[in-house]
């Protein structure tokens, strides 16, 4: 999350506060409603524990399992997404 505020920064310290904000508020979501996104269609042999969403024009993916929700990846939607 650092290393996405500093790169937005560059252009807008005020738009980078707002992408970092709008990222956490979504998963602080995740806290109360873990499945509350839908599962990563690019996650093969997906259990339902891997989850992503999109905002901003950022990806976001994390891992719901046993009561631990843990942030695999950010990556701008204009990158290749990874196949995993």
């Amino acid at each position: 999350m650092a290393a996405l505020y500093r790169y937005i920064s560059k252009d807008s310290p005020q738009n980078a506060n707002v992408v970092i904000d709008e990222i956490i508020a979504a998963m602080d979501k995740t806290l109360k409603h873990p499945e509350c996104y839908n599962p990563d269609k690019y996650k093969k042999e997906n259990n339902g524990t891997y989850r992503a969403f999109e905002i901003h024009r950022y990806r976001i993916v994390y891992r719901f399992h046993k009561n631990v929700i843990r942030v695999l990846r950010v990556r701008h939607t204009s990158m290749e997404p990874k196949k995993y």
